[in-house]
C-alpha cells in the first residue's frame, strides 16, 4: 500500500519504466520512467524555490505533461498542491494566494497563453527541466503545516469549491484519499495496462485529477489535451483511445461535430468504456450517445470533497436507468430525511457520505469544517437524493445553490459579490437554469436609484473579474428583486418574474 501519491508514479517506472505514460496535445510523449525524472527534475525546482515540507505549491495552468510533474514533485517533497486552472482572472488568483498561503507558484507558461500571461504579471522566472519548461515564483513568509507521521494522512492537495470572491474554501484531501479515489475509479472502469484514456477532463477539477491519478495506479497510458477539441477527440477515437470519461458537453459537441462529419455513430472498435459526470444524466440524450457510441453509457455522481466518484453504475447497453448507480470503493451512503429539503414520505433526504475518500477538512477552516463533517466524519454534500428497490441512488436536487456549467462548478456567491462591487448595483442575485445538456448562469441586479447601468455594461464589467464559465449569459437589471418580508431575495422567483425580459434578444 502506497503511503503517497508519488508512490503510485514510482510503482510505474519500476513496473513498466518503457511503457507510454502520456501523450500530449503537442505529440510529445513519456514513458513512465521519463514522467518520473519529470517528477524529480520539478521536485529539485521546488526545493530550490525555498519550498518545505509542510508548504503550499500553486499549480496555475492548462493539462500538460509538466503541472503532472510538479504535482508528483509537490508530493516528493511532503508539500500540498494547489490546483487551480489557468483561465481564472488575477483577481482571483489573487485571493487564492492569499488564502492559501504558498511558498511557491509554478505557471504552465510554455504550454498555455493563459498561464504565460499570469507569469509574466506575477514576474515568474522561465524554469527548465526534464519536466519541460515553465515558470516559477518563490513567495516568501508561507507558514508551514504540521507534517503528519502518518504520511498517509498528510494533505497532498487543495481544491477551491466555492467562490473566491466570497469566503474562499479550499479542501484538504489527503493522499490517503487520492489513492482510494484512484483505485474506485481504476476498478469501476477495469483499466488495463493495455488502455489510453482520453483526458480532457482539466486536472484543475477532481474528475481530471482522480483520472491521471487512475492511469497512473494502472501504469496505462493517457491522452491528454490541454482544451477539449471535438474534432482532436473524433480523431482521437479512431486511433487508440480505449478508456472515455466525459462531462455531458463533451459528449454532445462530439456527436455534432460527428454528424457534421457525415458519420451518425462511432465505429472504429476501439472504444470500451465510456462515461459521463459532472452534470445530469438526461435519458433522451444517454439514448443518443448509446446510440452513437454502441456501447452503455455509464453514469456517476461524485464531488471535490469525496475525491470525485462516490458512486457509479454498471448498466448494460439499453439500460433505461438514470441513477447515479452503487457506491464505489469502500465509499458508505446514507440518507438524512431530517435534512432541510427532504420529502421523508417519498424517501427523498440529504445524502451524506462515509469512507476513505472523504476531505480531511476545509484548509484553515474549522467552523466551516465543522458545520461539513458529522461526528462521525461523515460528508453533508447539500445534495438530495433517495434509494430505489436495487440500492441505486437517485439525485433528486441540491440544497445547495451550486450550478454546474459544461462540467465546472460555479457557486452563485461568488458572482453576486462581484456584481455588487459596481458601483451602480445595489443587490444581486445569482441562480442555474438548465438548457439543452447544460446549465446557464444568470444574474438578476437591484440598480442604484437614478442609474442608468445597462446589461452590457455589467458584462464588460465581469470581464476581468470572472473566468469564462462563471460569467452570466444574462443580467437582468430591473428596480427591484422578488423579495421576503425580512428581504432575503426569493430566488426560486426570478425566473418566473423576469420572464420576458429572460425572452428577449440580446
Amino acid at each position: 500500500m502506497h503511503n503517497r501519491v508519488h508512490g503510485l508514479l514510482q510503482a510505474a517506472a519500476g513496473a513498466r519504466p518503457d511503457a507510454l505514460a502520456l501523450m500530449d496535445q503537442d505529440g510529445r510523449r513519456l514513458t513512465w520512467q521519463e514522467m518520473s525524472q519529470a517528477a524529480h527534475a520539478a521536485a529539485e525546482q521546488l526545493k530550490s524555490a525555498g519550498v518545505r515540507s509542510g508548504d503550499r505549491v500553486v499549480l496555475v495552468f492548462e493539462n500538460c505533461a509538466e503541472v503532472i510533474a510538479f504535482f508528483y514533485g509537490a508530493s516528493l517533497l511532503d508539500a500540498s498542491a494547489v490546483a487551480i486552472n489557468a483561465r481564472l482572472t488575477t483577481a482571483e488568483l489573487d485571493r487564492i494566494f492569499a488564502h492559501s498561503d504558498p511558498s511557491a507558484v509554478m505557471f504552465t507558461a510554455a504550454s498555455s497563453a493563459a498561464a504565460r500571461a499570469h507569469a509574466d504579471h506575477y514576474g515568474a522566472r522561465d524554469v527548465q527541466g526534464a519536466f519541460g519548461a515553465a515558470a516559477l515564483m518563490p513567495r516568501a513568509g508561507a507558514t508551514p503545516e504540521p507534517v503528519s507521521e502518518d504520511g498517509r494522512e498528510q494533505t497532498a492537495l487543495l481544491l477551491y469549491t466555492s467562490g473566491t470572491t466570497g469566503t474562499p474554501k479550499a479542501a484538504m484531501l489527503t493522499h490517503a484519499n487520492l489513492i482510494a479515489g484512484a483505485a474506485a475509479s481504476a476498478e469501476v472502469r477495469g483499466i488495463q495496462q493495455s488502455d489510453v484514456t482520453y483526458l480532457a477532463l482539466p486536472l484543475s477539477h477532481i474528475f481530471g485529477l482522480v483520472t491521471m491519478l487512475s492511469v497512473t495506479l494502472a501504469q496505462s497510458a493517457m491522452r491528454m489535451e490541454a482544451q477539449f477539441s471535438a474534432e482532436r477527440l473524433y480523431q482521437a477515437l479512431q486511433e487508440d483511445v480505449t478508456l472515455l470519461p466525459a462531462v455531458p458537453q463533451m459528449h454532445a459537441h462530439l456527436f455534432n461535430y460527428a454528424r457534421s462529419a457525415g458519420k451518425p455513430r462511432y465505429d472504429a472498435g476501439k472504444l470500451r468504456f465510456v462515461s459521463s459526470g459532472g452534470a445530469p444524466l438526461d435519458p433522451a440524450w444517454k439514448r443518443e450517445a448509446e446510440a452513437f457510441y454502441g456501447l452503455p453509457l455509464q453514469n456517476g455522481y461524485g464531488l471535490t470533497e469525496g475525491t470525485a466518484g462516490v458512486c457509479a453504475t454498471r448498466n448494460a447497453f439499453g439500460d433505461p436507468d438514470i441513477s447515479v448507480g452503487l457506491a464505489m470503493g469502500d465509499c458508505t451512503l446514507e440518507l438524512d430525511l431530517e435534512a432541510p429539503g427532504a420529502t421523508p414520505e417519498e424517501g427523498i433526504g440529504e445524502i451524506l457520505v462515509g469512507g476513505p475518500q472523504i476531505m480531511k477538512g476545509y484548509f484553515r477552516d474549522p467552523v466551516q469544517t465543522a458545520a461539513a463533517l458529522t461526528e462521525d466524519g461523515l460528508f453533508r454534500t447539500g445534495d438530495l437524493g433517495r434509494f430505489d428497490e436495487e440500492g441505486r441512488l437517485h439525485i433528486a436536487g441540491r440544497t445547495k445553490e451550486l450550478i454546474i456549467r459544461s462540467g465546472f462548478n460555479v457557486y452563485p456567491v461568488e458572482i453576486e459579490a462581484a456584481l455588487t462591487e459596481h458601483p451602480d448595483v445595489v443587490v444581486a442575485s445569482v441562480v442555474g437554469r438548465t438548457v439543452e445538456g447544460n446549465e446557464e448562469v444568470l444574474a438578476f441586479v437591484s440598480a442604484a436609484t437614478g442609474s442608468s447601468v445597462t446589461e452590457a455594461e455589467l458584462k464588460a464589467f465581469l470581464h476581468d473579474r470572472l473566468a469564462p464559465y462563471k460569467r452570466p449569459a444574462r443580467i437582468i437589471v430591473a428596480t427591484a428583486l422578488p423579495a421576503a418580508p425580512t428581504g432575503k431575495i426569493l430566488k426560486a422567483k426570478l425566473i418566473e418574474t423576469f420572464a420576458s425580459e429572460l425572452a428577449e434578444a440580446v
